[in-house]
């Protein structure tokens, strides 16, 4: 029996997502024994659900700004991507809580992703946080509190105690 997985991403990430000669997309579909197609949204199709299913979140993942290679860490059993939304916002608001997230010449960002081993992506009005899933809650709690209004060096603070 076949399952179908549909996934929505951005126009401008869908080249991104086939790569070069169409190398990023084969590249996906040989590692999670899938069949891709590319229009509106995207369309995978396969035999074996949970492969469907990580082949999704790698395509979600690659939609959220990731390049394919961090996405495609998705495909193995202990990495996951949590996706902090910042719908609602105005459009000032969102850019200065992004802004926040990614620090001065992205200083946050990098002490962020160093404490906690995780990658974090700002696009479009998400967060999203790529890691292993014992680290993904620390790295999007931090996240949340430096949305909250936190300052840096209390989330720092608290991410070297644990």
């Amino acid at each position: 029996m076949l399952m179908l997985e549909e996934v929505n991403i951005p126009d401008e990430r869908k080249g991104v997502l086939i790569g070069s000669d169409g190398f990023v997309k084969a590249e996906l579909e040989k590692q999670s024994r899938t069949r891709i197609e590319i229009t509106e949204g995207v369309t995978i199709e396969g035999s074996d659900p949970i492969m469907v299913m990580k082949a999704a979140e790698v395509v979600r993942t690659v939609g959220r700004g990731f390049s394919p290679e961090k996405a495609m860490m998705l495909l193995k059993d202990d990495y996951e991507l949590r996706i902090v939304s910042l719908r609602g916002e105005t459009r000032k608001a969102v850019k200065r809580l992004m802004a926040r997230v990614i620090g001065r010449k992205g200083a946050a960002r990098t002490i962020l992703e160093r404490d906690t081993d995780c990658l974090i992506s700002v696009y479009g009005k998400t967060v999203s946080i790529l890691g292993k899933e014992n680290d993904v809650p620390a790295a999007e709690e931090a996240v949340e509190s430096i949305l909250r209004g936190r300052s840096h060096g209390y989330v720092y603070a608290k991410l070297r105690k644990k």
